[in-house]
């Protein structure tokens, strides 16, 4: 994306004739690795092109003030470092707000204020983490323009700690950590727990990366959310009683297929069953890669769908019509929903030559079943959240 734009842009909403510097924090994919993080798996994430925009310029005073160009009708924000405490008024400034009270917290020097307009090209609703996008983009800003140094993982905790914290969703930390340590054509095996992480490659220089969003207004996502993580806990517990293992990420699928049946519930047998297999297939999921056996990959995508479908239950008909119909189609390497599940997104691997007839066969029969149009955006793996040099882009 071009800057000059959003150059005069902020020029205009702030009154100014200086040139901000700019800064750029991406969404994430996760390519595969799904209700693993609480569940003490691996995730694969991946770094997109799309995401959030930030210039800024340092203020003399404590006054910040924040705009967004995706919401001009709400004008400027202001606030003040002597007052960043959550107000719900605040609206979206809340994310940056929270980003800079913890730095201050932290010990970062931080003693004036700065003017600020955000730009997102992340779609929204659909899962792509736009608010970690938000978090890391301030964050990599704050350390720029005030030259701090600050460790980059840190950097993610404390993104993590805005959303569970400040702005109180009980969420892990795979999308701050896939948008700071982002690496272009790189998808990461990350452990949540641990935060130990593999880059792995990915050559797709003959496919494109398929964001299809559902379009489906996600209300039972979080009550649905909790139950899952309340089946695997008790999975979890009945396993306890034998074996000495912390988390469901802890067995092999082996070993869970011998002692499944400590698990006396058969809907929680379901859900560990997904834990644990759909954690093997990430770390197996580097090892094709690494290989560059693309076609291995997006099997074991495909498998990560039937899983959350039949096992996990979180797809419902609008993501397995994508999915299904995906697998159908000429040049597909792989598809299935991504994200917490019951709407949002799902992501399909497909040949570049085969992109438009891929799009016009989902659209059709999507729209014949479900009653509406999704949305497509073709996506490439970028870099983390990074300073922007005016003239470039993202």
């Amino acid at each position: 994306m071009k800057l000059t734009p959003l150059i005069h842009r902020f020029q205009e909403v702030f009154e100014t004739e200086q040139k901000p510097q700019a800064f750029f924090a991406p969404g994430r994919i996760n390519l595969i690795g799904e209700h693993t993080d609480y569940n003490g798996g691996h995730v694969f994430p991946a770094a997109i092109s799309f995401g959030t925009y930030a210039l800024a310029i340092k203020r003399q005073d404590k006054k910040i003030r924040f705009y967004s160009d995706n919401f001009p009708e709400k004008g400027i924000f202001e606030s003040s470092l002597d007052d960043l405490i959550y107000q719900e008024d605040d609206d979206w400034t809340n994310y940056p707000k929270g980003m800079l009270l913890y730095f201050k917290e932290d010990g970062f020097s931080i003693e004036s204020g700065f003017d600020v307009l955000f730009y997102g090209n992340i779609p929204n609703g659909a899962g792509l983490s736009s608010s970690a996008s938000i978090e890391l983009v301030t964050g990599v800003l704050l350390e720029t323009l005030y030259q701090l140094d600050v460790d980059r993982v840190r950097m993610i905790q404390i993104g993590q700690k805005v959303e569970n914290q400040y702005i109180g969703v009980n969420s892990g930390i795979m999308d701050q950590f896939a948008i700071g340590m982002g690496k272009q054509d790189h998808a990461m095996l990350l452990d949540c727990d641990t935060l130990q992480y593999q880059y792995a490659p990915i050559k797709l220089a003959n496919h494109d990366i398929i964001i299809i969003n559902t379009n489906k207004r996600r209300e039972l996502t979080e009550s649905k959310y909790n139950e899952r993580r309340s089946e695997c806990e008790q999975a979890l517990a009945d396993l306890q009683k034998e074996l000495s293992i912390n988390s469901l990420g802890d067995l092999t699928p082996e070993q869970f297929e011998q002692y499944r049946t400590l698990i006396k519930n058969e809907t929680n047998q379901q859900r560990a069953k997904h834990a644990i297999y759909e954690n093997a297939r990430t770390i197996t999921a580097l090892d094709k890669l690494k290989a560059g056996e693309l076609q291995a990959f997006g099997e074991l995508v495909n498998q990560s769908h039937i899983s959350l479908r039949d096992d996990y239950e979180v797809t419902g008909i609008e993501l397995d019509t994508i999915a299904e119909t995906a697998w159908k189609q000429e040049g597909v390497l792989g598809a299935r929903m991504t994200g917490a599940g019951f709407g949002g997104c799902a992501i399909a691997i497909v040949e570049k030559n085969h992109t438009k007839a891929f799009q016009e066969a989902i659209e059709k029969e999507y729209t014949k079943i479900v009653g509406y149009e999704p949305s497509f955006y073709v996506a490439s793996i970028g870099d983390g959240a990074k300073s922007l040099h005016l003239g470039e882009e993202s």
